[in-house]
């Protein structure tokens, strides 16, 4: 029988598609999480979140469409639950490890995740997602590497570099937590330090152990960058070297040369550097946005990049970057981050195979974060709702009660403000398989950021002032970038685009601590009512129960 030259390109496709799947593997994960106070990250008696003994936690390293099967032993002494930070759990929101999924761990007992990292490559990191336990550590570093079947945009690197960059607490996350009922702490006190893979600025006079890479004259490294932290936007960059921006949570980007980059708050990129300089060493910075601290602050994170041949200390004083309350610049840097259209990713076919260049919108939320003091308690919310977390998940409700007790759907505006502050259970519909125009607006005097689980999203527009409907003609549909966390400048607006193709319960948040632990968070329910579980997973055989549906 005689193939066409189509049929023979579309069964090479579907075979390469089955030998990828057919390589995909199981990791299997042991963890025990715990307290240890002789640490000391900021020299003070603190207790720090780690893994297996390790902060930050260990790396995750798989491939697309591998199954990830994470044994957490809780031996803190509160409940306990990770996120994936960008993992977009396909069909099987059970796995997301937010207050609205999943019943957390409690002490003492262990809980198995088990999530595939379907369709998906890219720089991502995970960390405890409740009681503002991420401010107290258990992060760490995600990869998600190429199929060996699918070429990766650019030659392989020496070596790769996970750097996770955050700011830290002088004092307890448990204490900072009990402080968020003051309007002082809630609103106005930021962290005080910045750490560098959990380790403080090679400047400071009181640090033994700085982070350093070493690098061998004349090849190209890796490094994905993700900024940990809980408040803080930070310009990243490394003195007398240029970077070359390659990839963002999980999407590849046109290549751009870069003297400095920013980084928002739970955003992760990829960069190469080229170590093409005379062998010594060079000053690796991040620097916080809208601050006045110089290089000898606790808040500059300052690390060392080493040839590997080299006597010589960093010379002179860190190098300077983007200047931090110019968000202009910051604004022109991020419409420059663009999707490389022509390359493979997950899969074979170019990132620019799915496109926004002609979709029907489906839906519109336009949602404004903001503060306001509700029955005494400083608060964030929005659309002036503060989300009360019940006691009963979400996704939980959903299985067993139709979501009965536990929340109202569409009980809340999604394109306008309440005209009373209040608090509730925030929960709206997204239609499933549509196209969804969400509107981001930040009101506040600090630099947002926003994250949607479930989905990569379309990264269309930035805007300084109030949004309007003219301003889609402004937007970017022919190579916008996509992601899971994108930010919000202050008095600004950001717009993106998601396709609700992945049914489940589905956190969209403030990236900001503070924000979210205060109620800067809803979900959106993406309902398919077909009990198929190719179109949405069962509960999981171990699933934990609690709230309405105690444990037998």
């Amino acid at each position: 029988m005689a193939f066409s030259g189509v049929s023979v390109i579309k069964f090479a496709y579907i075979l390469g598609m089955l030998r990828a799947i057919a390589n995909a593997e199981d990791i299997f994960l042991e963890w025990h999480v715990a307290i240890d106070t002789s640490i000391r990250p900021v020299f003070a008696d603190q207790p720090v979140i780690t893994i297996n003994g390790m902060f930050p936690g260990p790396l995750i390293n798989c491939s697309t469409d591998d199954m990830i099967h994470v044994n957490v032993f809780n031996k803190m002494d509160e409940p306990l639950l990770f996120t994936w930070n960008g993992i977009q759990q396909r069909l099987n929101s059970w796995q997301d490890g937010v207050s609205g999924t999943n019943c957390p761990i409690q002490p003492g007992t262990n809980w198995t995740y088990v999530f595939q990292t379907k369709d998906q490559i890219g720089s991502f990191f995970y960390f405890p997602s409740i009681n503002f336990q991420k401010a107290g550590g258990g992060f760490g570093p995600i990869r998600i590497n190429n199929r060996i079947a699918i070429n990766v945009p650019f030659p392989k690197p020496e070596a790769e570099f996970d750097l996770l960059i955050g700011d830290w607490y002088q004092e307890s996350y448990k204490e900072i937590r009990s402080k968020m009922k003051k309007m002082q702490w809630a609103y106005f006190i930021p962290p005080d330090w910045m750490l560098m893979n959990g380790k403080v600025s090679l400047m400071n006079p009181n640090t033994t152990e700085h982070e350093s890479f070493t690098v061998t004259k004349g090849k190209t490294y890796r490094f994905r960058i993700s900024n940990v932290g809980t408040a803080w936007s930070f310009n990243f960059r490394i003195q007398n070297h240029r970077m070359v921006l390659v990839e963002t949570e999980g999407s590849y980007t046109n290549k751009i040369k870069l003297d400095s980059l920013d980084v928002h708050v739970g955003q992760s990129y990829s960069v190469l550097v080229t170590a093409d300089k005379n062998p010594a060493d060079y000053y690796i910075v991040a620097s916080p946005k809208l601050s006045h601290a110089d290089a000898n602050s606790s808040i500059y994170g300052v690390a060392v990049l080493h040839y590997d041949n080299s006597t010589t200390p960093p010379i002179g004083i860190p190098p300077k970057g983007l200047d931090p309350f110019n968000l202009q610049l910051s604004i022109d840097q991020a419409k420059d981050i663009r999707w490389n259209l022509t390359t493979g990713a997950a899969r074979p076919n170019p990132q620019g195979t799915f496109n926004v260049t002609n979709v029907t919108l489906s839906q519109t939320f336009i949602l404004q974060g903001s503060l306001a003091g509700i029955d005494g308690a400083p608060l964030y919310t929005v659309n002036n709702v503060s989300y009360l977390t019940p006691e009963t998940p979400l996704k939980l409700a959903d299985q067993f009660a139709n979501g009965s007790g536990v929340y109202e759907l569409d009980k809340f505006p999604v394109n306008a403000s309440n005209i009373d502050a209040i608090r509730g259970v925030f929960v709206a519909t997204g239609i499933h398989r549509g196209w969804i125009e969400i509107v981001l607006k930040n009101e506040l005097e600090v630099i947002d950021s926003w994250h949607l689980d479930g989905f990569g999203f379309y990264t269309v527009g930035y805007g300084i002032g109030d949004w309007n409907p003219q301003l889609r003609s402004r937007y970017n549909l022919y190579d916008p970038v996509v992601r899971s966390t994108v930010q919000i400048y202050p008095g600004a607006w950001t717009a993106v685009y998601a396709y609700l193709d992945n049914p489940g319960m589905w956190n969209l948040r403030s990236q900001l601590l503070k924000n979210w632990h205060l109620g800067q968070e809803l979900y959106v329910r993406v309902y398919d009512a077909d009990p198929n579980p190719n179109k949405e997973r069962p509960p999981p055989e171990n699933l934990l129960l609690c709230g309405l549906f105690p444990a037998l």
